[in-house]
């Protein structure tokens, strides 16, 4: 895994062996591709951030500020190493996901918020993906024209995306990645 573009474009991510599904380079391209020029001055939560690829890539594109929610200790040193191999700075939360959306500060606001979820199901019979869409915390969390990046399996359904409207949806091999945005945001951004 690497960045892919910005100012650490072409170094090499360090992952650990088990425990993370790292987002495939071609899947991130592609969706910093769609994100654009959203990306540049953006605050960033990157969410089951794994080694980091998502909010790393980010920050080498552009955006201000990212923080990374991982509850794996192992995960979390690699983010850190990440850091120091791409001379990027982020904030980093030993936590885990649903327990950091309850607990999280509701002014603090996002522009992009990155999710990769693991595949299985939560502890409580749920996917993560719906578990995600559900909570209520994470629509407080985003800029009204923000977007919600969230990884999902194609082969999940996915028959209601509760309150978050979908704006885009794109298969690569064996994954589906789902753009989000709150009612109206699309609208307001581009009334903006």
């Amino acid at each position: 895994m690497r960045v892919i573009a910005g100012s650490a474009g072409g170094i090499q991510l360090v992952v650990p062996e088990t425990g993370v599904r790292p987002t495939m380079d071609r899947v991130k391209a592609a969706i910093f591709s769609s994100l654009g020029e959203q990306v540049i001055g953006a605050r960033v939560l990157d969410l089951f951030a794994g080694a980091g690829g998502l909010g790393i890539e980010a920050l080498s594109r552009g955006a201000a500020a990212a923080l990374f929610v991982e509850k794996n200790s192992a995960a979390v040193r690699f983010i850190e190493q990440n850091f120091i191999r791409t001379k990027l700075r982020g904030r980093v939360r030993k936590q885990e996901v649903f327990a950091f959306l309850q607990s999280a500060n509701r002014n603090e606001r996002y522009d992009l918020i990155f999710a990769d979820p693991p595949y299985e199901k939560a502890k409580t019979g749920g996917t993560f993906t719906r578990l995600l869409l559900e909570e209520e915390t994470l629509p407080h969390l985003l800029e009204s024209s923000g977007v919600f990046v969230l990884e999902k399996r194609p082969a999940e359904e996915l028959l209601d995306p509760g309150r978050w409207e979908i704006s885009r949806a794109r298969k690569y091999g064996a994954t589906e990645v789902l753009f989000l945005q709150l009612p109206g945001g699309a609208a307001e951004k581009h009334n903006a």
